[in-house]
């Protein structure tokens, strides 16, 4: 099979029902955010990596992760709402039990964490910085397909899970910076002088 099949040379691209739409369909421009998110989430995978054993459980989630994000995309470039086959509608449903699990593992990692009671600023060391990123790539990706789910085209079930990803995100890049030993970066409001008196 090969990469380039010129079929998208008109400004046009295929949905998994066989529907082609014009490439900035909203469809598409979820399908792209959702799509660079699992990149985002790849590379914070690949530097929880390098940290070794004190990430390896949060390695091995993301992996689960960057599948599940296929499976958002999936789910979102298969529409409920004109999609006709069964079948499909079927292969690509997204289960509630994702949501789950993400909860599980946050709740798993708020254990060793100081409560937040301040504004953090993204930082942390190299891996919770990483995390920001696709904490923020998560929060637009479910901008882009929360109107899809309100049209009825995708499963609420799947604006959830993306809601849950960045919670589950934000909790990584905390527990990373912890595991690292970094200080996390308080927000400090700007305090303004005094005006001088006239």
């Amino acid at each position: 099979m090969k990469i380039y099949t010129k079929t998208g040379d008109k400004g046009t691209s295929s949905l998994y029902n066989g529907e082609r739409r014009p490439k900035d369909d909203m469809v598409f421009e979820a399908l792209g955010a959702t799509d660079e998110l699992n990149a985002a989430v790849g590379v914070a995978r690949e530097y929880c990596v390098l940290a070794g054993s004190p990430l390896s459980d949060q390695a091995a989630w993301l992996e689960d992760v960057m599948s599940r994000l296929l499976d958002v995309g999936s789910a979102v470039a298969t529409p409920r709402d004109s999609t006709q086959s069964e079948s499909k509608l079927n292969h690509t449903a997204f289960s509630e039990q994702s949501v789950d699990t993400l909860e599980r593992q946050i709740d798993a990692m708020d254990t060793a964490l100081a409560p937040l009671k301040n504004f953090i600023l993204p930082g942390g060391g190299l891996c919770a910085a990483h995390f920001h990123v696709a904490r923020t790539v998560c929060r637009r990706a479910e901008r882009r397909v929360w109107p899809l789910v309100q049209s009825g085209a995708v499963d609420p079930v799947v604006g959830r899970y993306l809601n849950r990803l960045s919670d589950f995100l934000f909790t990584c890049a905390r527990y990373a910076a912890h595991a690292a030993g970094e200080r996390e970066v308080i927000y400090k409001k700007e305090r303004l002088a005094k005006a001088a008196s006239t």
